[in-house]
């Protein structure tokens, strides 16, 4: 994997409008701004994006651009700050990962942001994942809709307050797709609880593309992001086969770190992992014969560290010189070093974990 230069974008944001941001943390509505990048000149709308991200030192953007209103062939882009991740590379790693095990994933790149003169830091920057994210691929035009909190959990009971869901749509917002599309979302929940267990295995294939599903499942459970069954992740209706897959979205808690870059344990996660529709499609002896295949495959030719070594040290070595320059993470270079070793032992440690529950499959 061959890596460009890291670019450097100045941002310039008008200081009563670095005020406004900074007074409301919480606050979606963006403010205007100027970016330069090689010398040419974008006017976005800049906005914090995350959840309980946003009180961190280092906050990560949602950008808009707006004239022109394209850059590198996508309308908006995610700056993510990688604040609690000491490798600052998992989420790439990631989402690099996805699309090498045949998921579809977000495309990502680090830049070096300098904001009214001054070094921000490092950013790793992120495809948004909507009509340009298809278009930039030749996939059919479909819906997508983002997973946004608990509720996107597949099932008829909300995971947030434990009661039956007003809406079979709740959990979810539409980034892209009609009032229809609505409808086919609402008929995917309605398919996965309601199709009886002898009749699952031939009509739930009308909904679901199941090898895309449980390539998007051994990515998760690779990866161990914990959180990655009920929400960070968007559903993308293709709109020739009427089927849907996943996206996987917001990885940094993986590789052996939690949300808090607290160490997990490489058996945190069963192989098996969360939520209604991966229960059912697992309890097919077929889906389950083939998701067994599929972790075989991955655990000897692509999760192993002879393999992701290489990739992992390239892109330490990629960010080292910018992280000496990161106002945020310059004092953290001790750590940051210790990290490839970290995640290799994570990958080892994983690798056997899987392995050894491999016949609960059977």
């Amino acid at each position: 994997m061959v890596h460009m230069p890291i670019p450097e974008y100045q941002l310039f944001i008008h200081p009563s409008d670095r005020n406004e941001l900074r007074k409301d943390i919480w606050q979606d509505d963006p403010v205007a701004a100027k970016l330069t990048i090689n010398k040419k000149k974008y006017a976005i709308d800049l906005a914090y994006r995350g959840s309980h991200i946003r009180d961190l030192p280092k906050k990560s953007y949602h950008v808009s651009f707006y004239k022109p209103t394209t850059y590198r062939q996508a309308k908006e882009v995610h700056w993510n700050a990688e604040f609690k991740d000491p490798s600052l590379i998992r989420n790439k790693l990631s989402f690099d990962f996805f699309n090498e095990i045949g998921c579809l994933s977000p495309n990502s790149r680090f830049v070096f942001l300098k904001m009214n003169g001054k070094n921000e830091g490092l950013y790793l920057e992120l495809e948004s994942v909507d009509e340009y994210f298809l278009t930039n691929r030749n996939l059919p035009k479909g819906a997508i809709f983002y997973a946004v909190d608990g509720d996107a959990n597949f099932s008829l009971m909300s995971d947030l307050d434990k009661k039956v869901k007003e809406s079979l749509g709740l959990g979810y917002e539409k980034k892209y797709g009609t009032e229809q599309d609505e409808m086919y979302l609402q008929e995917l929940i309605l398919g996965i609880n309601t199709i009886p267990r002898d009749e699952f295995e031939t009509e739930i294939v009308k909904y679901v593309n199941i090898d895309k599903y449980l390539r998007w499942l051994a990515g998760v459970v690779f990866t161990q992001n914990f959180d990655g069954f009920v929400h960070n992740y968007a559903l993308y209706r293709n709109g020739e086969t009427g089927l849907f897959e996943v996206i996987p979205w917001d990885y940094d808690a993986t590789w052996g770190r939690d949300v808090e870059g607290e160490m997990m344990r490489e058996d945190y996660l069963r192989i098996q992992g969360f939520n209604t529709l991966t229960a059912r499609i697992l309890d097919v002896k077929t889906f389950r014969n083939h998701y067994k295949k599929m972790l075989e495959d991955i655990l000897n030719n692509k999760f192993t560290v002879d393999y992701l070594k290489p990739k992992i040290e390239e892109l330490h070595a990629l960010i080292r010189p910018y992280i000496e320059k990161d106002p945020y993470e310059k004092d953290n270079l001790h750590i940051f070093d210790q990290e490839p070793a970290f995640i290799c032992a994570y990958i080892e440690a994983r690798g056997e974990y899987v392995r050894s529950q491999l016949d609960t499959l059977e």
